[in-house]
């Protein structure tokens, strides 16, 4: 008898994420644009490790205690925190060996959303082959997790959402009854020949380009530039060991 295959979905908003909710998924919180990319590049460049917060009150709290701090609502840097959410703040510099906490408007409330499953891990196309490499050598159900937009639909997640799901059905290892899985992968194939001038098109990015803060779009959507698989592991995230 063959080996059954593993399960995939997708989850395409925070808003749906109840009726995808299983203690036996590795769950990959995606957020593009920029909580995601923003936590690999962070640990890409040393970061002991992050602690995630979900509230401005928690953040402001761990502020008082003498934490850094990095947090942003709707793209600005809140007034106490100490740098806001570009992968461009997190340098080797300013962050080796430190311990951040960190919160943002979206991704780091659907890392404790997911903190029931069996893993959560942090995925962006910054780490798209080693992630996916590693969630095939897991041998557990999958859920990709897209943090949206204050629970609306997000392009760029989702589009993330097709290339890893690829990568995953390709290993023979995974199979979907997913409609959401579909669609990403539909979307991914449209993105994936021009994926810079494919996410011109994305809200998230005219949200950020109106303040001044788009210098960091094309990097974000960069295949593969770190190894670094962030995993949330006794309230922290940290490299996968």
């Amino acid at each position: 008898m063959k080996n059954a295959k593993l399960r995939l979905e997708t989850c395409l908003s925070p808003a749906m994420y109840s009726k995808h909710a299983n203690d036996d998924n590795i769950v990959v919180v995606v957020d593009i644009l920029r909580a995601t990319s923003t936590i690999c590049t962070a640990l890409h460049n040393g970061v002991k490790r992050i602690i995630p917060v979900s509230t401005v009150e928690e953040a402001k709290a761990k502020k008082d205690e003498g934490y850094i701090v990095a947090s942003e609502r709707d793209g600005y840097v809140l007034d106490f925190a100490d740098f806001g959410n570009s992968p461009f703040n997190f340098t080797a510099d300013k962050v080796k060996d430190k311990e951040i906490v960190y919160s943002t408007t979206n991704g780091t409330r659907c890392i404790h959303m997911a903190a029931h499953s069996k893993a959560v891990v942090v995925g962006s196309f910054l780490n798209l082959t080693a992630l996916a490499n590693w969630l095939i050598g897991q041998d557990s159900p999958v859920l990709i997790f897209c943090a949206s937009w204050k629970d609306r639909f997000s392009l760029e997640d989702t589009v993330f959402a097709g290339a890893l799901a690829e990568k995953l059905l390709a290993s023979g290892k995974f199979e979907t009854i997913c409609d959401a899985v579909t669609a990403s992968l539909d979307l991914w194939s449209l993105a994936s020949p021009d994926l810079n001038g494919y996410i011109q098109k994305a809200a998230q990015k005219g949200r950020l380009a109106a303040k001044g803060l788009d210098d960091c779009i094309e990097f974000c959507h960069q295949p593969d530039f770190t190894s670094v698989i962030p995993v949330f592991a006794d309230g922290d995230l940290v490299p996968v060991s």
